[in-house]
């Protein structure tokens, strides 16, 4: 299987939130699909160089989260039917957002420039074509 994972141990986020972040991600765009197989604990650490616990503690994140299955023996395969990856895509936004205002706060704006700033954003990605606030 082709490295889908990477984490940077210097940004700040936990290297199993990276993890969880990022399988989210591939289940949402559909990069992994419904009973395809992740890569094993130890596979998966060996390959990042992190400890199996840290993977461990992700996979076992994943399955309470609904996002996958996990079989002693067999391995820990994607459950997603589109109702997951939807939520999963709905999480990963929420994240996203929360971290670039906690990077705006981080940088000293104010909650007025901020919420101007992502207005801005919203409106550049999604203009409006009746010049509507909606």
């Amino acid at each position: 299987m082709p490295a889908l994972f990477s984490v940077d141990p210097r940004n700040g986020v936990p290297i199993y939130l990276q993890l969880i972040d990022q399988v989210k991600r591939a289940v949402a765009l559909g990069t992994l699909v419904r009973g395809e197989r992740l890569p094993t604990v130890k596979a998966l650490a060996l390959e990042l160089t992190v400890n199996p616990n840290t993977v461990a503690r992700a996979y076992r994140e994943l399955e309470r989260d609904g996002v996958i299955d996990t079989s002693p023996g067999r391995g820990s395969f994607v459950r997603g039917d589109g109702a997951e990856a939807r939520r999963a895509t709905g999480e990963l936004a929420a994240g996203v957002l929360s971290n670039a205002v906690r990077e705006a706060r981080a940088l000293g704006l104010h909650r007025d420039a901020v919420a101007a700033a992502f207005r801005a954003a919203l409106e550049r990605w999604f203009p409006s074509d009746d010049g509507e606030n909606s």
